[in-house]
């Protein structure tokens, strides 16, 4: 059994695919001739666009490279700004370094 979908996924899908429509006419590109760039049948791209949450992600990505925006998704979880995880890291770390006897120092 499928877990349902978080409605906070959903409505973020669903702008995605509102946006990737509203960019694609911006650029006057039919849904056929998107479908076509980024390997997918028009119903996919229809289906993309509605915001259907069972397509799959590579589709989105497909159609961010199309418009040369596929850096935003490269940048969604950019770890070395990742406030939390390196707040949770950083809470871990120990309060002093000792040597080990017979060991050097991992200081530069």
């Amino acid at each position: 059994m499928d877990s349902p979908i978080p409605l906070s996924v959903e409505r973020a899908i669903r702008k995605l695919g509102g946006d990737i429509s509203l960019a694609r006419r911006r650029r006057h590109i039919s849904q056929a001739s998107l479908a076509e760039r980024m390997g997918a049948s028009l119903s996919t791209v229809r289906r993309m666009e509605k915001g259907d949450v069972r397509v799959p992600i590579h589709f989105f990505a497909r159609a961010l490279h199309v418009f040369g925006e596929i850096q935003a998704l490269e940048h969604l979880l950019d770890t070395p700004n990742d406030e939390i995880g390196l707040t949770l890291m950083d809470e871990n770390l120990p309060k002093r370094v000792r040597n080990k006897p017979g060991k050097s120092s991992g200081a530069l």
